[in-house]
């Protein structure tokens, strides 16, 4: 059988946390990425990586397996949802663009690798991600929300990969160069 299971798994340590820090946009036509094992072991890019820094709690990323009993199949479906403060005419402009492309995020979680970095998952690998929901809003009191929830979602055949060994920032491991425009 071509799906035999290959390790167990017991209790693990209570040392991780939930949340992302930050997600890196790359338009889906413009990245090469190879990996190995689970893990991106090469990125080549025609464009810059676009950072968005997110505050504490404004970000969530989710994966469901989607398996079919009936039908023998399955596939996965990535969720990310970001919160935006402040609405702005370069921010609506650059969402419009988000909306109009097929994407692969980056993912920069809370949780930390062994030698104490963020991990960072890479998703819509092969079938890209896109924007399929978002709102703007001001809220009706002086503390609520002004600016914009975005959610992107994506279908592929296999789980995301993690970015493996960098070090000391995101993507900085020595196979390959990115550059980071941030937001």
């Amino acid at each position: 059988m071509a799906c035999e299971l290959t390790k167990g798994r017991g209790l693990d340590c209570k040392d991780i946390m939930g949340g992302i820090k930050a997600v890196y946009f790359v338009q889906h036509a413009d990245a090469t990425i190879a990996s190995s094992s689970g893990s991106v072991s090469d990125i080549d890019l025609t464009t810059n990586l676009f950072k968005y820094d997110l505050p504490r709690g404004t970000g969530s990323f989710t994966e469901t397996i989607q398996p079919s009993v009936e039908n023998g199949t399955v596939f996965y479906e990535p969720a990310v949802t970001i919160m935006l403060h402040k609405m702005t005419v370069a921010d609506r402009n650059e969402i419009k663009l988000l909306a109009q492309n097929r994407l692969i995020i980056f993912v920069e979680t809370n949780a930390t690798i062994a030698n104490g970095h963020s991990n960072i998952w890479c998703l819509g690998l092969e079938n890209g991600m896109e924007l399929t929901a978002g709102t703007t809003e001001t809220g009706a009191g002086f503390g609520d929300m002004n600016g914009y929830n975005l959610t992107f979602t994506g279908a592929e055949s296999a789980p995301c990969l993690l970015v493996a060994d960098h070090t000391t920032t995101p993507f900085d491991n020595a196979a390959f160069t990115v550059t980071i425009t941030n937001s």
